[in-house]
């Protein structure tokens, strides 16, 4: 099976692309064969299109919180149709309409999690600053639901193109105490490349097993192109391929996510948050 792992960004360009490690996934094992960039939401767009089998684990917030979503009144029936009412507003528009519910809510009370952001410990896909997750979403999610792909739990298909949503924090800080990535490369410091080193090295040894039940191996791409990327993209797209797969492992349950879970919101692919 050929698996996929993107760390998006919501403006992709030559300096910062979406960051893919192609991989193939037989039986238990896991081989890392390709690094390949995406220079813009058009080279997304087509990416989505290639022919399956495959699965792709993207670092993207697939849905917003079912309290917002019931609380703003967007349409509800499906993910595909409140992530189509949303597409056809311009990105202010999105920005202000969030503003303007935060704007007189309590403080702590501003931007909600989802279930699954509550298990991995990821930020709120409403934060469009800092960590501008929301505006991961906002570019990302029409795209997906554009390229009629299986995008598990939000819409299944029966396409052989499958899409579930990665997060590598939450696989880094398995084997990681500190922070490993940086946006200034100028800034990256000796601890930081330790700290890759550390992940790389638990992902490639026994480790990997125990916790996600595969082993993996790389084969045209060094270890070294991991450890010296200081904005950890390359990395992080690497986790997201092992998240991926073992989703596809897991995929006569329910890709590892539970029965219950809510496809307006979607849903991160991880052991730490199965069966939650």
């Amino acid at each position: 099976m050929k698996v996929l792992g993107l760390d998006f960004t919501s403006a992709p360009s030559k300096r910062k692309p979406i960051t893919c490690v192609e991989s193939s996934l037989k039986g238990c094992t896991l081989v890392a064969e390709r690094l390949r960039t995406l220079n813009s939401l058009e080279e997304f767009e087509t990416f989505l299109q290639h022919d399956g089998p495959w699965i792709a684990g993207i670092d993207l917030p697939f849905g917003q919180p079912r309290r917002l979503i019931d609380n703003i009144g967007w349409p509800a029936n499906s993910w595909e149709e409140y992530v189509g009412f949303l597409s056809q507003r311009s990105a202010e528009e999105f920005d202000q309409i969030l503003k303007g519910y935060k704007k007189d809510r309590p403080k702590g009370d501003k931007q909600h999690l989802r279930r699954t952001d509550e298990l991995a410990g990821s930020k709120s896909p409403m934060m469009m600053y800092g960590v501008p997750v929301g505006k991961m979403f906002f570019r990302g999610a029409p795209l997906l639901a554009k390229s009629l792909a299986c995008i598990i739990p939000c819409r299944p298909t029966d396409s052989d193109r499958l899409v579930v949503e990665a997060y590598p924090g939450i696989v880094a800080r398995k084997w990681s105490d500190g922070s490993y990535k940086g946006e200034s490369p100028s800034k990256d410091t000796t601890a930081r490349k330790m700290q890759r080193e550390g992940i790389l090295s638990k992902i490639l040894s026994s480790s990997l097993t125990e916790l996600y039940g595969l082993e993996l191996h790389m084969e045209g791409i060094s270890a070294e192109t991991f450890i010296s990327d200081p904005k950890g993209d390359r990395l992080d797209s690497l986790l997201c391929t092992i998240q991926a797969a073992w989703a596809y492992s897991a995929k006569q349950d329910g890709f590892g996510i539970p029965a219950d879970a809510d496809p307006l919101e979607g849903w991160i692919v991880d052991p730490s948050t199965q069966g939650a």
